[in-house]
């Protein structure tokens, strides 16, 4: 028994910030720097992101998609059986944010948290097919709400200090759905890598035991060189391997959705991994990068546009931070 794919469902808040409005927010922030005019544009290809709410949180994000996933699957709040919340955000350290997802959708069911950076949800399904194929559950909810834009750096005194922050303006909010059930095959198989010698590349440190309050560490930072280099270093074994294990190469599939941090990675990534252009689903110029919501908006978009549906394969193929790599091959 495997985990079937019964839909997906996306929530973007309403506020839309186009890239030059970042710029002039730095500039207008920071004491001495401006950011050369048009920079980011240029390097990410990113023209908009969505931001939250003030008043909104991650769990807010996630459980306005739910409502919408499970509106449209016909499925009774108390047929869920497991919650799963599966973000690189979360509302608070303690407790896990699935409580309060759950609190907000009305469930009485059991709940966690999965959270590997922007490959949580794939590692949520990964979870959630292996519950259902044990047996344990029958309907897992899947949701992420990624509240990024919280943790971007708008002071900035330097050049380093930009490009340091960098990512984080390439950051975008939202919340996304997957309902995963017991029934036909859908989730045929899956296959991760990481190398956790190179974690610190790109860190959000506040609020554990190594930066419990100082503000300083409430900033997304990254070091886009190495990130580069380490995924290079990493390779593409993982999911040559797991094609080959299922048979498959990439023209078998409808879509592919690919993890998107910025339009020429995403040009770099496709190449060296042999997906063709036509076969990517690209959200990156419009949504800007949504975190681990990244797949769900890609494959909801891609559904929307008639380009997959039922009986057609779809690649899910994330990365993330820490650093790993990973794919989920379904049948929808």
């Amino acid at each position: 028994m495997s985990a079937h794919l019964a839909g997906v469902a996306v929530h973007l808040p309403e506020r839309e910030v186009g890239t030059a409005e970042v710029e002039r927010r730095i500039a207008a922030e920071s004491a001495a720097f401006v950011p050369p005019a048009g920079i980011i544009r240029r390097l990410t290809g990113i023209e908009s992101r969505h931001v939250l709410g003030d008043e909104e949180q991650a769990s807010d994000l996630a459980a306005a998609a739910a409502r919408k996933l499970l509106a449209e699957t016909g499925t009774p709040a108390e047929d869920v059986d497991l919650l799963l919340f599966a973000s690189a955000s979360q509302d608070m350290v303690e407790p896990a944010t699935a409580h309060i997802v759950a609190a907000k959708l009305g469930l009485r069911c059991p709940v966690m948290d999965v959270k590997n950076a922007c490959n949580s949800v794939l590692n949520g399904i990964e979870v959630a097919d292996a519950l259902i194929g044990a047996g344990r559950y029958r309907r897992v909810l899947l949701v992420s709400g990624e509240s990024p834009s919280r943790a971007v750096r708008w002071n900035v005194p330097d050049i380093g200090t930009f490009l340091r922050a960098f990512p984080g303006y390439t950051l975008s909010d939202a919340g996304a759905a997957m309902l995963l059930t017991d029934g036909p095959a859908g989730v045929l198989g899956s296959g991760f890598s990481a190398d956790s010698s190179q974690w610190d590349v790109g860190t959000l440190p506040c609020g554990g035991s190594a930066h419990p309050r100082d503000p300083e560490y409430t900033y997304f930072a990254m070091d886009g060189g190495r990130l580069k280099s380490a995924f290079l270093r990493l390779g593409t074994g993982v999911l040559d391997e797991t094609l080959a294990r299922l048979g498959l190469d990439w023209e078998d599939f409808a879509v592919v959705c690919v993890h998107q941090v910025s339009l020429p990675y995403l040009d770099v990534f496709a190449e060296r991994a042999g997906v063709a252009a036509d076969k990517l689903v690209v959200t990156i110029r419009e949504h800007g990068n949504v975190a681990s919501a990244s797949l769900p908006l890609q494959l909801a978009v891609a559904q929307q546009l008639g380009r997959c549906g039922p009986g057609d394969l779809v690649a899910l193929v994330g990365m993330a931070g820490g650093v790993s790599l990973g794919i989920v091959v379904i049948r929808l």
